[in-house]
């Protein structure tokens, strides 16, 4: 069974519609790219599967056991997130909130998961730095690191290397493919860069107010709107 499950869905502000026709799974094990330009219905996508925004119409399932408290989220960070003045371990343990229940404090289990988390993602050493003090790197690990804790079956990550630099970048690509293949965590990332997209997903999903293609890579790649927003092609005002 899938863990998400979109079907004819919209979604509209006010009675506009910003996105529409969604028809898309995600099973153990995908790693889909969300791609598509800004304004396209990307963000509100996102809000959707995280169940901050309800479809106007269709239906958006999760499957296969999933519930919402089992959603590992990674943000687009802003200033104030990035200034956040608590230590590395703090901001890992929180990602264990949502299995407290009625407790008040973490316990042994929470705690180790956090620990596991920092081992898996070299975050030993700097468990007890202050988290505004560290580089935009470091930053964003660390915002993995606590996502994992909430989740171990499904990761959604907005725009998450944003402001890196190359190098830094390509570690952060790397880390999320050895956590897909190699732990079986099925991800959904959305994000601008088309290129390094179809490099790393297994799936796409293109968006532009709707939805313009959903399949394997190697599918999308085939197509007219794959050959040019990967670096080719016709004009992109021809394959909307």
């Amino acid at each position: 069974m899938s863990l998400i499950t979109c079907r004819d869905v919209t979604f509209s502000y006010e009675g506009v519609e910003v996105i529409s026709g969604l028809n898309f799974t995600v099973n153990k094990g995908d790693y889909l790219c969300v791609v598509g330009e800004n304004g396209s219905g990307k963000s509100t996508l996102i809000k959707g599967i995280l169940e901050l925004k309800k479809p106007t119409s269709g239906e958006l399932i999760f499957g296969d056991g999933l519930s919402l408290n089992e959603i590992g989220y990674l943000p687009q960070q802003t200033n104030v997130q990035k200034d956040f003045p608590a230590s590395v371990w703090e901001v890992v343990l929180s990602g264990c909130l949502n299995g407290l229940g009625n407790r008040l404090f973490f316990g042994a289990k929470a705690k180790a998961a956090a620990q596991k988390q920092l081992e898996l993602l070299r975050l030993t050493k700097i468990k007890n730095a202050c988290y505004r003090n560290l580089s935009g790197g470091q930053q964003q690990r660390v915002l993995l690191a606590r996502a994992l804790c909430a989740s171990q079956k499904l990761l959604v990550l907005d725009e998450p290397v944003t402001g890196l630099d190359p190098v830094v970048t390509m570690e952060f690509y790397h880390l999320l493919k050895e956590l897909n293949r190699l732990r079986g965590i099925s991800i959904i990332m959305v994000t601008h860069d088309i290129k390094e997209a179809v490099s790393q997903a297994s799936h796409i999903l293109h968006l532009h107010n709707k939805q313009l293609y959903f399949g394997p890579v190697k599918g999308y790649m085939a197509t007219p709107l794959g050959q040019f927003f990967s670096g080719g092609g016709q004009d992109a005002c021809n394959l909307r």
